[in-house]
């Protein structure tokens, strides 16, 4: 079994989702790893991974509405170091997910038909935000 490290940077331009699949999908397929597995992990405290509807805009745009109803601004947090986005961005990513992991299999990753890797962005400034992946198997 083999073990490889890789990193993917994803600039945001604020809130909202972006999605990912193609992207780790190209480090698979540049690893050479026909079967074993992937998973993703993004390094910060105020965005998350998730995977989730691709094919039709409307259900993320429903999705980062709910999150702003749920996780209001308006709120009265304690924290908020870098301004009014800040804590409501850390209670999102406690929500949803820092990492996924995906079989893969003859090199493709086994995701459903409508299914998409997405970094889910909470801030509302643009970022560069690392995440790193790990494949393993043969």
């Amino acid at each position: 079994m083999r073990v490889q490290h890789e990193q993917l940077l994803v600039a945001t331009r604020g809130k909202g989702t972006y999605e990912i699949t193609d992207e780790i999908q190209d480090k698979i397929d540049k690893s050479k790893i026909d079967n074993g597995i992937v998973t993703v992990f993004v390094q910060h405290t105020s965005c998350s991974l998730t995977t989730m509807e691709n094919a039709a805009p409307a259900a993320r745009r429903d999705v980062e509405r709910f999150f702003e109803k749920l996780v209001p601004e308006e709120a009265d947090y304690e924290h908020d170091d870098e301004g009014p986005d800040d804590m409501p961005s850390h209670i999102r990513m406690v929500l949803t997910r820092t990492n996924e992991t995906i079989p893969i299999v003859q090199g493709k990753m086994q995701l459903g038909t409508w299914q998409g890797i997405f970094l889910f962005e909470h801030r509302r400034d643009p970022h560069r935000r690392k995440i790193a992946l790990t494949l393993m198997g043969e």
